[in-house]
């Protein structure tokens, strides 16, 4: 069995990515890694290039700003890094620069990676979510949040990245997937308030455009400068372990994000009550899947 991996990155040290955590975290579990290099203007490509893996391949790509509305240009850059992947691999592994997959479950990916080689109506796996707010000891886990997303397909020039490169299709479709017992830690929304400001908002440019959009934004930045983690749904303490490539930047977390998990600011008495059947019951009614389970 052959398994490559892929990413894209743009700007990892200015938006405080955890890039290197992110590919080290697959570097295990993969024969290759293709790292897609965007146009950055920081130190982002010093950085990928100072990772210590053979496995590593890097491309170099210039961002489509005309793209921008609804985040395409990340899908094209998604897919700009899944059509470098070797042709002869049967699975491959995708992850964001803001991902990292735990190292206590490369036993169990690598083993449903190879149950599920030869059965081709399996066309990708599904893993859990910890979504990371504020601060690495909180987890966000409002309607807000999706709970599982693929992050395995198979190796299928049919498959492309969908809207704003959070899931895939294949000729349009959703993807047939088996759900893993694994998690993905997300840490895209845990940086210092003054850092996640930053991104908030000239990110907001990916999924926005106009002249009232650019208004707004000058308005934002000139009148803040820390984001605001208490406008949140809800929150819960995660109790778990973090990977072991993200040990150092756990440790160097240096600001201060108060917030009371037991206070719920849900919009409305529907989300109040999904919330309570998913907290109690475990299940997520009405939540939308991006894939088709089988």
């Amino acid at each position: 069995m052959k398994v490559s991996g892929f990413t894209f990155v743009k700007n990892a040290v200015k938006y405080e990515y955890p890039v290197v955590a992110s590919i080290m975290s697959v570097l295990p579990v993969v024969d290759e890694m293709i790292v897609c290099l965007g146009d950055s203007d920081d130190e982002t490509n010093k950085l990928i290039e100072s990772i210590d893996s053979a496995k590593i391949k890097i491309i170099h790509s210039v961002w489509d700003n005309s793209l921008r509305e609804g985040g395409k240009v990340l899908a094209v850059e998604t897919n700009k890094a899944m059509d470098a992947v070797a042709a002869d691999s049967d699975w491959l592994f995708y992850i964001q620069a803001d991902e990292v997959l735990h190292e206590q479950y490369h036993p169990v990916v690598l083993s449903a990676m190879e149950k599920y080689k030869d059965d081709k109506r399996v066309e990708g796996l599904l893993f859990n979510y910890h979504h990371f707010y504020g601060s690495y000891k909180y987890i966000g886990d409002g309607r807000k949040w999706y709970s599982k997303e693929i992050r395995v397909i198979r190796n299928n020039m049919h498959i492309r990245s969908w809207l704003d490169a959070q899931g895939f299709r294949v000729n349009g479709r959703k993807l047939n997937v088996k759900l893993v017992d694994a998690f993905i830690f997300h840490y895209g929304w845990v940086r210092s308030p003054v850092a996640m400001n930053n991104k908030h908002t000239d990110f907001s440019n990916l999924w926005n455009e106009g002249a009232l959009h650019e208004q707004r934004m000058i308005e934002l930045k000139k009148n803040k400068t820390e984001f605001d983690y208490s406008d949140i749904d809800s929150i819960t303490i995660f109790t778990g372990t973090h990977p072991e490539v993200m040990k150092d930047l756990v440790s160097r977390e240096n600001w201060t994000v108060d917030i009371d998990v037991k206070k719920k600011n849900f919009k409305n008495i529907k989300h109040r009550i999904l919330y309570f059947i998913w907290r109690n019951f475990g299940w997520r009614p009405f939540e939308y899947s991006n894939y088709k389970r089988i």
